[in-house]
């Protein structure tokens, strides 16, 4: 099977990990009798060193010309004074609404070889939770606006949703749920905000069509404290972009490590936007030092949710926990009388434990 793959490199620790996640993808190419032809082009700082601009049309012509799209990361420091409508993270907003991949996928699971920094006894019976996010709507696309309104300057910032956005990316939840224990989530702040309200209603209608999902409700302050207190009691989450986007980032860090979670986001094809979730991480660039397991990880999310490739898909997620549990680690996840390895050696290692069809 041949796939054609749009691969963005980014910036800072972006072509690190890509090219971890590269060197995978080619070892399953050659293992299960498949062709991945990458086209590379330029988003975010990079691009806006090169071409001027964050997201050029050539890069978005490609990525809506792939079977799917991989993302190392954008953004650093460099670029804090570019005018904010080319400001490196603007180029994943154009892709994201571009693409109109509305539903993001953040699985966040602790290996029981790793350390979490919460107690064991409040890990209890593990961490395995699905976020799924809504994408392409809200705050993060409304309206953004600065006037002065009696000498005094003011910033506006409009949050919007339709009913049919949420009941979408809501389908993906609740199919999701049912796939796995049939517990749903919604996170929201419907006691202020009329958005929330709005989402719960949808969510609740929705409901009646999906008898074997349980869904429950709760304020997003109240999930962030239980994402510490009681995280194996959560199982799928949906929410809103903003929640998302700031849930994903605490549950990462209660489970080892940013650098471990990767992410698929996905719309109403096959085609889908894949990227790590750790950003940029300009300070440890250059020093092969950045953990490529969340990118290996949204590699493997493509393999399955945008190309029915389930056993290759399965095939990397062995070799990672092979990886875990024969004592590999980076310096962010490093346990005592575990073996130290580079961010450049962790893709040699993982693509050593793929096993190709029997």
């Amino acid at each position: 099977m041949v796939k054609n793959i749009c691969v963005i490199e980014g910036d800072g620790i972006g072509p690190e990990v890509m090219a971890e996640a590269i060197k995978v993808l080619n070892t399953v190419a050659e293992k299960y009798n498949h062709k991945f032809v990458y086209h590379y082009c330029l988003a975010g700082g990079a691009a806006i060193d090169k071409t001027g601009k964050c997201l050029p049309q050539e890069t978005l012509d490609k990525v809506l010309s792939a079977d799917s799209t991989l993302l190392g990361a954008v953004g650093g420091p460099k670029w804090d004074n570019e005018s904010p409508e080319n400001r490196p993270e603007k180029a994943l907003l154009g892709i994201r609404k571009a693409m109109q991949v509305y539903a993001n996928l953040r699985p966040q699971k602790l290996f029981k070889e790793l350390d979490s920094p919460l107690k064991a006894n409040i890990v209890g019976s593990g961490i395995d939770i699905m976020i799924v996010r809504e994408l392409v709507s809200g705050v993060y696309f409304g309206q953004h606006s600065e006037s002065v309104e009696n000498t005094e300057k003011t910033a506006t910032d409009i949050m919007k949703y339709t009913e049919n956005e949420i009941k979408r990316v809501a389908k993906v939840a609740f199919e999701l749920s049912l796939k796995r224990s049939g517990n749903l989530l919604l996170v929201d702040k419907a006691n202020v905000l009329a958005t929330s309200k709005l989402w719960r209603k949808v969510v609740g209608d929705m409901a009646k069509s999906y008898p074997n999902v349980n869904v429950s409700y709760m304020y997003v302050d109240n999930c962030a404290m239980q994402l510490i207190k009681n995280p194996s009691k959560i199982d799928v989450i949906l929410t809103e972009n903003m929640f998302g986007d700031i849930l994903s980032d605490e549950a990462s860090a209660i489970v080892g490590s940013i650098g471990m979670a990767g992410s698929c986001s996905i719309g109403d094809g096959s085609r889908g936007f894949y990227e790590a979730i750790h950003g940029s991480a300009p300070d440890i660039a250059g020093k092969d030092i950045a953990n490529p397991i969340g990118m290996i990880s949204s590699a493997s999310m493509m393999l399955k949710n945008s190309f029915g490739m389930f056993d290759e898909a399965k095939s990397i997620e062995r070799a990672i926990e092979l990886f875990i549990q024969n004592g590999y680690r980076t310096q962010d996840i490093m346990q005592p009388d575990k073996k130290l390895v580079k961010c450049s050696e962790v893709g040699d290692i993982i693509c050593s434990y793929i096993i190709g069809r029997s």
